[in-house]
């Protein structure tokens, strides 16, 4: 029976320590998922830069076809800031609003940019706004002064693309996963945690901070040590650790230990017995025996 319960034991540590190792992979390769994507970010940026220029030019030629005008140029896309962009031509051009909404709207869709933003014109010379719209899942689309034409003049067309704050928060959340995972692994594995005690499911093996108490084998082990114990010992620690954290009395020690074997012992044989425990468990410098003076003993776990 005691074989079986070590062989048990073993199986047990092993298929945890193979779990660990799955979980130690599963995070290395979603890392590496992560670091490659990043890595290739900027060539993702770049082509995006000069496919969102083609689109806008577009959209500028587009509105001049529609002033009935075939030669004149759309001038250099200008990059504003990260999000706007601005767009210049060569000559003057009326248009109506209701147009230049469907265009811009049917260009944006059908190329796979964002499909929120701000569109404005401006007249060229005092840079004022003639007309502007907003299309936004989050303040709905705003599109005042529609189907109205506007002269032919001089003017500047901007468009801004409102940010999806969400996509940036949300790659920034799937980085820290992994780094959560390997952050555990490592605090587990060089910084264990100082845990007070808990059972094992076969009730005989109590884990005691860093230490496995095997009862039935009598045996403490931390790390890839092994520390064995004598039945008096083994009986000392188990009711420590029923009353851990508090005082267990002389009294109830001696009892348990010897008298019930029909043994009569003196107070100083439960001294010696308890200092012997002691040097067993200084392995563990958060668990200590501590004396409580006219009453008994207590272990405490930090």
């Amino acid at each position: 029976q005691t074989n079986i319960s070590f062989l048990f034991t073993n199986f047990d540590k092993k298929l945890v320590e193979m779990k660990s190792k799955k979980t130690i992979g599963l995070v290395l390769i979603m890392s590496t998922i992560f670091l490659l994507n990043e890595a290739f970010s900027d060539k993702k940026i770049s082509y995006t830069e000069k496919h969102k220029e083609i689109v806008l030019r577009n959209i500028g030629h587009q509105l001049l076809l529609h002033a009935h005008d075939s030669t004149s140029r759309v001038l250099p896309i200008k990059k504003v800031n990260e999000n706007l962009y601005q767009l210049e031509f060569q000559t003057d051009f009326s248009f109506v609003t209701d147009s230049l909404i469907s265009m811009v709207d049917k260009q944006l869709k059908a190329s796979n940019l964002p499909t929120q933003y701000i569109v404005s014109i401006l007249n060229c010379t005092k840079s004022e706004l003639v007309f502007g719209y907003e299309v936004s899942d989050m303040t709905g689309n705003l599109i005042p002064c529609s189907g109205r034409v506007q002269p032919k003049d001089c003017y500047v067309l901007q468009i801004e693309f409102l940010q999806n704050s969400y996509a940036k928060y949300l790659s920034y959340f799937l980085l820290l996963i992994p780094l959560a995972f390997v952050s555990i692994v490592i605090k587990r594995k060089y910084f264990p945690q100082k845990e007070n005690f808990e059972l094992v499911e076969n009730q005989l093996i109590t884990k005691i901070g860093n230490f496995v108490f095997d009862q039935e084998l009598g045996v403490l082990k931390i790390r890839e040590q092994e520390i064995l114990l004598s039945e008096k010992e083994v009986k000392l620690l188990k009711l420590l650790i029923k009353n851990v954290n508090q005082t267990t009395e002389r009294e109830l020690l001696m009892k348990e230990i010897w008298e019930d074997e029909g043994v009569i012992v003196v107070g100083r044989s439960l001294d010696v017995l308890v200092s012997k425990m002691r040097k067993k468990l200084e392995a563990e410098a958060n668990i200590k025996i501590m004396n409580v003076h006219g009453k008994g003993y207590k272990l405490t776990i930090n």
